[in-house]
């Protein structure tokens, strides 16, 4: 299996991990885990809480860009080995950037969320060449 694609399952999994930790945190709450109204509790968490459902939120939206560049890069009959280090790089920034969400490190953050984000354009820009 490509890297491109080893990678695309990777970081699939890593919001269904943020819910699980997000959920830990707002069991953590004084009024403990609302699950009859989640949104409305996750609307009023702070601190790390509400940091932890941020980056799950940021974790799909990447997920959703990511995934289009997976698809074109096949579709465009790229050779998929070439996009390896992209691929890697796009994973290693997904998998920093809720943690510094989390530990409110914010110019980390946004330097990875740069450099995953640059990563998935690069891969794009190569794959829309090869069209």
């Amino acid at each position: 299996m490509p890297n491109l694609f080893a990678v695309l399952f990777i970081v699939a999994l890593l919001p269904m991990v943020l819910a699980c930790v997000g959920g830990y945190l707002r069991s953590k709450q004084p009024e403990g885990f609302d699950n009859q109204h989640p949104r409305q509790q996750q609307a009023k968490l702070t601190g790390m809480a509400a940091r932890v459902v941020a980056a799950q939120q940021n974790a799909w939206e990447a997920l959703i860009f990511y995934t289009a560049a997976c698809v074109l890069a096949y579709v465009s009959g790229v050779y998929l080995d070439t996009l390896a280090y992209p691929a890697t790089l796009f994973l290693l920034s997904r998998l920093l950037h809720p943690v510094f969400y989390a530990l409110n490190m914010d110019k980390l953050r946004s330097l990875v969320f740069m450099l995953g984000w640059f990563a998935t354009l690069y891969i794009l820009i190569v794959s829309m060449i090869e069209l």
